[in-house]
């Protein structure tokens, strides 16, 4: 019988997917489906209690993520994926360390729009690229405060073009504190409720 507890065990010491074998990502994906069988919030876009708030990436297949991992003399960090709901916001940071004074983060801002009641279609807006250091950053929740106060910042930062994206993010599971969701590109990921 698969569970919650099951799947944190099985994603358990994979580096958010970096460490996972082919064997681990079957086990990890199965475990994924279980749960998803069992989701105790069918239509998350009405719970938007549940949606809202500050997430933290467990796992994930997406290589794109985890390629920032292989830039040479720097190691991914944590992942945050802030929601705001009452104005269908998504905020992502990714945090980069390596060579001292040399820490980085990746951000990037885009807005939702409902597609079904699970389903929701991303718009990417903005994209900030940057040394913590040159933009004071402390922690993710200041740094969204910032973005949303539409602070400029001495970083790569620059508005997306929205023509022709087609991205969009399926909420296959949804609780109090742990959320999995698809993505167009068959991608997974596995969030934390952050504290």
């Amino acid at each position: 019988m698969f569970g919650k507890a099951t799947l944190l065990e099985t994603i358990a010491g994979k580096n958010r997917g970096i460490l996972a074998t082919a064997n681990d990502q079957q086990a990890i994906l199965a475990a994924i489906a279980q749960l998803e069988d069992r989701n105790p919030t069918p239509e998350p876009l009405q719970a938007l209690d549940l949606l809202d708030g500050n997430w933290r990436l467990l796992y994930t297949t997406s290589q794109e993520l985890l390629r920032i991992d292989l830039i040479p003399f720097f190691k991914l960090g944590q992942i945050y994926q802030y929601i705001r709901a009452s104005t269908a916001q998504i905020y992502n940071i990714a945090e980069i360390y390596g060579l001292p004074y040399l820490e980085g983060f990746v951000s990037v801002a885009a807005r939702f729009e409902p597609q079904s009641q699970r389903r929701v279609k991303v718009n990417f807006e903005r994209s900030i690229l940057g040394l913590q250091r040159l933009v004071n950053y402390q922690s993710p929740e200041a740094f969204i405060q910032q973005v949303e106060a539409g602070q400029k910042f001495p970083a790569i930062d620059f508005q997306i073009n929205q023509q022709d994206q087609k991205g969009w993010l399926e909420i296959t599971y949804l609780d109090e504190d742990l959320r999995i969701g698809r993505g167009n590109e068959g991608n997974v990921f596995v969030l934390t409720k952050a504290k």
